[in-house]
């Protein structure tokens, strides 16, 4: 019997990239490959990389030169580069690390098989952006069980073209699964032990796949038709833009019990002139209306968002419109980043903000949503919440899950990854929550029902 060859993978970056490793390891697997958690172990590493923050590439650089003693000790270990670094830099990745045997970008994995027979023999590159469908060439997965919660890429690309943005130029236009493909992943990852499923998108709610009747199917459309599969307790999607946040998806936070009620909504800056220089053809005035339109339809959504912070031209006024629209909105959970360079992008060729003034509203902007971020938490405290259990905790007996909301929630009980309950959150944390089961025996069964009814407390 042949020995399984050893894969290790190594993600950088955002969920897609993550559903993207997922692949490429069943991809792999058709060659032989078995994940493991150690480069030491590995026949094959493959790096899956992020190009959107500052010296991503360096980065890269600096991990590949760590795998040279192992190389000199393995000639046979090859090494891949995969994902947005990829696509950006292509040949020079090798020029610059010879002992990299393959580059593939992120719309040519479903290649990747073949790119590793020949890798070792020679430098192979594959950085197009082919017309044949990735996700149908890669349709076929292993029956292994999985865990409770799993992603599922239904979009890819963007067409908005924010000035400080690179997805476009590395992951392309705007690209949706037809509808059947994507309810047919969504189905198996089901009879495979999902009880939740992450939509995901660079920008997910301007999904418009070919439903089997011919026509586009909206994201909305596509969300009511997985929550008619039975198996399926929770649907999420992210990342979304403004624009895109139609009457139809709104409806559906209001109305579809399945989707939980969390939303990441990206606005980056609160001043309308800065958004303009960004590009993002939404204004702050528009923003804060289509939050109260959101809220309204489901008043306990927790929203969550992106901010960018020092962008070029951004003045002390600007940054102060910034502050004053986090604390209107008041977000549950923020992502904050300090302005970098991205080259090629319209926005690097513009006057820079100084380092130390960036990283002083950083600091500012991130202890609001700090305040806000706890707030929320402690809000939590003496409400009854879903929670799907996905592992054991630190301590004895201990559990740990995901609540409506997407807070993790600890409790001791006696439970299984895939249990889904009801619990009174008794105690707030940090970064966590802690509670009870609700219920003398908390059946499964029980709480499992009760986790479908909206709660708008």
């Amino acid at each position: 019997m042949t020995q399984p060859k050893k894969l290790f993978i190594k993600t950088y970056g955002c969920q897609m990239n993550v559903y993207d490793s997922e692949r490429m390891a069943e991809a792999l697997g058709g060659n032989g490959y078995e994940e493991v958690g150690s480069p030491d172990e590995a026949d094959m590493i493959l790096l899956n990389t992020c190009h959107i923050r500052e010296k991503a590439a360096e980065k890269i650089y600096s991990e590949l030169g760590r795998y040279k003693e192992l190389k000199t000790a393995k000639p046979d270990l090859k090494i891949g580069v995969a994902g947005c670094v990829a696509q950006a830099e292509g040949e020079e990745i090798i020029r610059r690390q010879p002992l990299v045997d393959l580059v593939v970008g992120p719309q040519s994995y479903h290649r990747l098989p073949e790119m590793e027979a020949k890798a070792g023999k020679e430098k192979v590159i594959d950085t197009d952006f082919p017309e044949e469908d990735k996700f149908e060439k890669l349709r076929a997965r292993p029956k292994a069980k999985r865990g409770p919660t799993a992603f599922l890429t239904v979009q890819e690309g963007c067409d908005k073209f924010c000035a400080f943005c690179v997805v476009p130029y590395t992951r392309g236009a705007e690209v949706s699964r037809p509808v059947s493909r994507v309810l047919a992943e969504a189905r198996d990852l089901v009879e495979r032990g999902v009880r939740e499923i992450t939509l995901l998108g660079q920008n997910v709610n301007a999904y418009h796949g070919e439903g089997p009747d011919g026509r586009d199917w909206s994201l909305a459309r596509l969300i009511w038709e997985l929550a008619e599969i039975d198996g399926l307790e929770r649907i999420r999607f992210t990342t979304s833009h403004p624009n895109d946040m139609d009457d139809d998806l709104i409806d559906a936070h209001g109305r579809c019990s399945k989707l939980m009620p969390y939303l990441h909504l990206p606005v980056q800056s609160g001043s309308d002139r800065i958004l303009k220089r960004m590009n993002r053809s939404h204004g702050r005035d528009s923003y804060l209306r289509l939050i109260e339109r959101i809220r309204n339809a489901r008043p306990d959504i927790l929203i969550s968002g992106d901010f960018i912070v020092g962008f070029p031209e951004e003045t002390d006024e600007d940054f102060r419109d910034t502050m004053r629209l986090i604390e209107e909105v008041r977000y549950g959970q923020a992502f904050s980043f300090k302005y970098s360079t991205r080259p090629g992008t319209p926005a690097a060729e513009r006057a820079q903000v100084e380092a130390a003034v960036a990283d002083a509203r950083l600091q500012e902007l991130q202890a609001l949503i700090t305040r806000q971020q706890r707030a929320v938490q402690d809000a939590m405290v003496g409400r009854e919440v879903g929670v799907l259990i996905e592992r054991k905790g630190r301590l004895e007996g201990q559990m740990v899950g995901k609540s409506d909301h997407l807070h993790a929630v600890h409790l001791t009980a006696d439970l299984t990854p895939g249990d889904l309950v009801r619990v009174k959150i008794t105690e707030s944390g940090p970064n966590s929550l802690g509670g009870t089961l609700v219920g003398a025996a908390a059946g499964v069964a029980a709480s499992t029902a009760a986790s479908t009814s909206v709660n708008t407390a």
